[in-house]
């Protein structure tokens, strides 16, 4: 396991999971072909911390958060909460009582709101699902949650609607409808790419607020290595449905092990004229996801590629030292 964080001591653990979707060529032929969009992904997190996971579109990163929150189910794998393996809880109380505990701050703040309902009905909708409270009871918690996400005075905002507000506002109503039930989990999906950069500091530093206050653990998605190291402690790096890096946050920006991270840090801009990275020069562009080889997913791209890692599965994780995991033979 590239964890040394156990089951039973780390508040969510995530254990070898993964995600196929069946891919058909007519509505009757046989399923003959899969798009692996999660694989082999492991990797723990206690109560206070927030782990990062980043990397291209299309790599796997929204579809891993979707899985931890079981807003869909995985095809492999386990997911530990305290403990207990919550990967094939069937609908029903048990499945509830586990998303009482785990909520989800979605990317785009302007399509995650039911625009007919108020923002008092968005953000009492989930303190009504899990019978929380009487109606007098979830007022207040509303009133609390607008005013904690800096939504003040509440009672101005209570019964608005999303068109009244502005992306920045939107976002704060997303928050304080995740946080209104006192989850221990949130997976934050990209919460402030489609933001004014403004406002974005604002966002970011009220998350890590919440973090500290609540001791949330928490996964923050993004393609944004500056906003990874402005709020994660420990960082991820994925490429095509695999786990390839994982360690400290500083630890990875300062020195990658992966051609792959590697690639995308030399990618970040430097706001200094004079200054030239040293570009690493990777091949082609990313391969289809639908039944991949056996071998390293970036074998077809990497400058360091030997016969070696065509001839083997995909390289596992592996302790390089102080925690910096790479999935990479050649490390």
């Amino acid at each position: 396991m590239p964890d040394t964080v156990t089951a039973t001591d780390a508040l969510i653990k995530v254990d070898n999971l993964s995600k196929y979707y069946p891919l058909a060529s007519g509505l009757f032929s046989r399923v003959r072909h899969y798009i692996h969009a999660v694989e082999g992904v492991s990797f723990a997190a206690d109560a206070g911390e927030v782990i990062g996971l980043a990397g291209e579109s299309g790599c796997g990163k929204t579809t891993t958060g979707k899985l931890l929150l079981r807003l869909i189910a995985p095809t492999n794998g386990y997911i530990y909460f305290n403990g207990i393996d919550v990967a094939r809880i069937p609908s029903g109380g048990k499945l509830k009582a586990y998303r009482r505990q785990v909520q989800m701050i979605f990317q785009d703040p302007y399509e995650s709101m039911n625009p007919r309902k108020t923002l008092y009905d968005i953000i009492a909708e989930p303190l009504a699902v899990h019978k929380i409270g009487n109606i007098v009871g979830r007022e207040q918690v509303v009133a609390d949650s607008l005013a904690r996400v800096g939504l003040v005075p509440p009672e101005t905002f209570m019964f608005r609607y999303p068109h009244e507000l502005s992306g920045g506002q939107r976002q704060r109503v997303a928050i304080a409808r995740a946080i209104g039930i006192k989850p221990r989990f949130i997976v934050a999906d990209e919460p402030t790419s489609m933001l004014d950069v403004s406002i974005r500091t604002g966002v970011m530093k009220l998350l890590l607020e919440l973090r500290q206050e609540y001791n949330l653990a928490m996964l923050y998605i993004t393609h944004d290595l500056a906003v990874a190291r402005y709020m994660c402690e420990r960082l991820a790096i994925m490429y095509l449905g695999r786990m390839v890096e994982l360690g400290p946050t500083e630890e990875v920006l300062q020195n990658p092990l992966h051609p792959y991270t590697k690639a995308l840090i030399s990618a970040v801009p430097v706001p200094d004229p004079t200054f030239k990275r040293e570009a690493i020069p990777i091949k082609g562009s990313i391969s289809r996801p639908v039944d991949p080889p056996s071998y390293c997913r970036f074998y077809p791209r990497c400058p360091v590629a030997t016969d070696y890692c065509r001839e083997n599965k995909h390289p596992p994780l592996e302790d390089k030292g102080d925690g910096h995991y790479v999935a990479c033979y050649n490390v």
